[in-house]
């Protein structure tokens, strides 16, 4: 990965306006409202730090910064082209932002060496951003002819291409079964295999047009272009989406301040379930079900602030159809002395008194929490 410490974005040429201009231009945030509501409140505090490990173009970190003077934010992304444009829409706050170049996994070594051993916000905005949808040279989308590269952060590590020249039958079938929920990824493995022997994959119009040829009449039919499943996958692969979202979740609650808040914001159902369990279990007491009262230390650790995955209304998804498959879920972190807790002895929480009424509920799993997971995987911000 690419410097993970903080860094000066430079502007390139052209007015900071004009430039901040152009990259609000490019990026519509998704549910822009909501999310600054679920995290304000815990930024009114003059000196209040927020962490926007996926900082994309800015928009979400924008409002926040405009609707609170005193906060002070750590932008991180792991593409440098994203860093860029950021720093042009936040110029008129630029005495207010630290620019990371890192994956959000990594997070923690910034804070180190920003001196911050704990925050009031973190916002994650997952999955691909329009702006590498949007251009041409990433080689995110199907819809058009270009390298199949995928890579967020185009400097570091293996390009859908490398998979797709490189990875066994069993598994480029697990990457598009796993990471597409593709029904036919045996055979588009097997179509794969037998291609790249008589030439290596570079572009993506002849990936599309070999998923195409391989997934049945009917199933063509219906859902879209049947290359988006392949597609997702492979860019889960190459960028380990999943693998940083597992292990960003809890790292990222861990350095809250006691009533900080965590949003975030998925985009397919594979990332959004990593979120709801994470969430979920920061929100549920650790104690047995079948106890009394709840011991000390065991309660639950977060309040769900959301029901469920809260998704954009008509009206914004009449203005940006990409927001359709967004859901957003998010935590506040209790602090120590709102966790339900008992000594057993005295009378403090573990008395008498405090215990719990027959039968208990206190271990079942909120009734907001039981949604099932949002049906397909298919991000549906890929064109």
């Amino acid at each position: 990965m690419g410097e993970q410490r903080p860094v000066a974005v430079a502007p390139r040429d052209g007015s900071a306006a004009d430039l901040a201009a152009h990259a609000a231009a490019r990026h519509a945030p998704v549910l822009l409202s909501r999310c600054t509501e679920v995290l304000s409140p815990a930024l009114t505090r003059p000196g209040a730090v927020s962490v926007d490990l996926t900082l994309g173009m800015g928009g979400h970190a924008a409002e926040l910064l405009r609707r609170h003077p005193g906060l002070r934010l750590v932008g991180m992304d792991r593409d440098p082209h994203a860093l860029e444009l950021a720093a042009h829409r936040l110029h008129e706050f630029a005495g207010r932002v630290t620019f990371v170049h890192s994956v959000s996994d990594r997070f923690t070594d910034a804070l180190d060496e920003l001196g911050l051993d704990a925050v009031d916000a973190v916002f994650l905005d997952l999955g691909v951003s329009s702006l590498q949808l949007d251009d041409d040279e990433r080689g995110f989308s199907y819809a058009r002819d270009t390298a199949l590269d995928m890579r967020m952060d185009p400097a570091t590590g293996p390009t859908a291409a490398d998979l797709l020249n490189t990875l066994s039958h069993g598994e480029l079938t697990r990457v598009l079964r796993v990471y597409g929920e593709e029904k036919f990824a045996p055979r588009i493995a097997s179509a794969v295999l037998r291609e790249r022997a008589t030439e290596p994959f570079t572009n993506s119009a002849r990936l599309v047009d070999l998923v195409r040829a391989n997934v049945p009449a009917a199933a063509r039919r219906t859902g879209g272009n049947p290359a988006k499943r392949t597609f997702q996958a492979l860019r889960i692969a190459v960028n380990d989406e999943l693998g940083v979202v597992e292990r960003t979740l809890p790292a990222a609650f861990e350095r809250l301040a006691p009533d900080g808040r965590l949003a975030v914001l998925t985009f397919h159902s594979l990332e959004d379930r990593i979120t709801k369990n994470v969430l979920r279990e920061l929100s549920t007491s650790s104690a047995p079900p079948d106890l009394p009262f709840v011991p000390a230390g065991s309660g639950p650790r977060a309040e769900l602030l959301t029901r469920g995955g809260e998704q954009a209304g008509e009206a914004e998804l009449a203005e940006n159809p990409r927001a359709a498959s967004a859901r957003l879920r998010a935590v506040r972190r209790l602090p120590d002395e709102d966790r339900a807790g008992s000594t057993g002895r005295g009378p403090g929480r573990g008395a008498p008194g405090n215990r719990r009424p027959q039968p208990t509920t206190r271990n079942r799993r909120p009734q907001q929490d039981l949604e099932p997971d949002e049906p397909g995987t298919t991000d549906g911000r890929t064109p």
